[in-house]
């Protein structure tokens, strides 16, 4: 049911119970107008043969009869005269006033007074008076038929008008209700023109503060879904970057370890045999030449440093669990006033190889921080792995402050962060109290390394 219709039976109703209040006071008040005027009629007319024993005196029930005759008909009563033995001897004539005419049954049964016949005793005979309210209560009822008439077409007439007037005030919302269509079809634009009335006004601005509301969360939305995408691109784009890295990281090192290394190695040679050959005989020579192999030493060792910095061979040759180990435990030997410990659980070997990679990476970055940046006096690097992921989690006690990482220039941790992310997974730091930061990397493990055992 439209609201419009509703409105307009609620307006109905209103108006029903209006109209018969106005016909139930019009039928009350005509109602106490004809039992005054029967009752004071009959009253009248019972005093008036109540006194009339001097005609029957006179002349009998002749006579009586007589003089009703002459009196004829009595306003509002009807009159009838019988003998002792019950016969008709009078009755009033009928009324001439609107001859033919009654009231409804309904009406009269409404309006019509209960007033009881009376009898008034005679020697030989009795006097019967009945209320005759059947010409007033037909003067009510002609008094209530244009009334009756008046409010039937009032109650069209209003109920035609209502409807017009609600069908108008009710346009505005037609306009809503299509905007809301056109926003339900994916025309997010729509926007509703000035609409007439102060609701009218109000609805639709709320209406256009909606829409905009709609587009603007629409426009969030995908503008969140290209970022999303672009994020899932820039990380694939830097695992890519990280694999390539790695790669390239593997080949220098392997072509210094294998052409570098030989060159190294061939000029250490040849210095020893310059030296043993010029022992005794040019001191200059042998000096120079075992300065020239004190030389190829340290480039030997500068070498195997930088090698193990661009990819540790430990990593290649024999897996993450023993690569860990051989990070710290040159981080041991390098800082003696360092306490290391370190958690690393076996079967980390089966690890997929950018996994471990990954893992390594983080732990030698944030083992070169807590020594180099925070001054830390103890390092702790505990490594889990369960059924679906791997948990590093890598604590120190110097002097770092998370607050100060989020400041730019901090391309380690910006670094640790992408590997991470890249993998799939979440990179957290954590300030401790009093001193010193927790790292937490959680990565989730490929489908080969589930199925390896720990």
């Amino acid at each position: 049911m439209s609201l419009r219709l509703q409105v307009n039976l609620i307006i109905t109703a209103l108006m029903a119970v209006f109209a018969s209040v106005l016909i139930g006071l019009q039928i009350d008040n005509t109602r106490r107008s004809v039992h005054d005027e029967v009752l004071g009629a009959n009253v009248v007319a019972t005093q008036l043969l109540s006194r009339m024993q001097w005609v029957y005196g006179t002349s009998g029930l002749a006579g009586m009869a007589e003089f009703l005759k002459q009196v004829g008909r009595i306003r509002a009563n009807e009159v009838e005269l019988r003998d002792d033995q019950n016969k008709l001897i009078f009755s009033s004539p009928p009324s001439v006033y609107k001859v033919g005419r009654e009231a409804p049954g309904w009406y009269t049964n409404i309006v019509a007074p209960p007033l009881a016949p009376k009898e008034i005793s005679l020697p030989t005979g009795r006097l019967l008076l009945q209320a005759d309210a059947s010409r007033a209560v037909l003067d009510g009822w002609d008094d209530l038929r244009p009334m009756l008439w008046m409010v039937l077409a009032g109650f069209v007439l209003g109920n035609v008008v209502v409807y017009a007037l609600m069908g108008r005030a009710l346009k505005p919302l037609h306009k809503v209700v299509q905007g809301l269509r056109d926003m339900a079809g994916g025309d997010y634009s729509t926007r509703l023109s000035d609409l007439s009335g102060r609701e009218g006004r109000q609805i639709g601005a709320a209406f256009n503060h909606m829409a905009q509301s709609v587009q603007d969360s629409i426009e969030a939305k995908r503008q969140a879904r290209e970022a999303a995408q672009a994020l899932a691109e820039n990380r694939e784009l830097t695992q890519t970057i990280q694999k390539r890295i790695e790669a390239e990281r593997g080949a220098i090192s392997r072509e210094l370890h294998d052409e570098l290394g030989q060159q190294v190695t061939a000029i250490k040679s040849v210095s020893l045999v310059i030296a043993r050959r010029a022992a005794g005989k040019d001191p200059s020579i042998e000096q120079s030449a075992r300065l020239v192999m004190q030389c190829a030493d340290q480039i030997y060792d500068g070498m195997h440093r930088l090698i193990s910095k661009l990819r540790p061979l430990a990593l290649d040759h024999f897996g993450l669990h023993d690569a860990l180990r051989d990070l710290l435990g040159e981080c041991r030997l390098q800082h003696p006033d360092l306490a290391v410990n370190a958690s690393l659980p076996e079967g980390l070997d089966a690890l997929d190889d950018e996994l471990a990679t990954a893992v390594f990476r983080i732990v030698q970055e944030a083992v070169t921080n807590a020594v180099r940046h925070a001054h830390a006096n103890k390092l702790e690097v505990r490594l889990s792995v369960s059924a679906q992921s791997l948990q590093l989690e890598i604590v120190d006690d110097g002097m770092g402050r998370v607050t100060h990482f989020q400041s730019a220039g901090h391309y380690g941790l910006s670094g640790m962060r992408e590997r991470a992310q890249a993998l799939g997974g979440s990179f957290k730091l954590t300030q401790l109290e009093p001193s010193g930061v927790g790292i937490q990397v959680k990565l989730p493990l490929t489908q080969e390394a589930k199925e390896c055992p720990n």
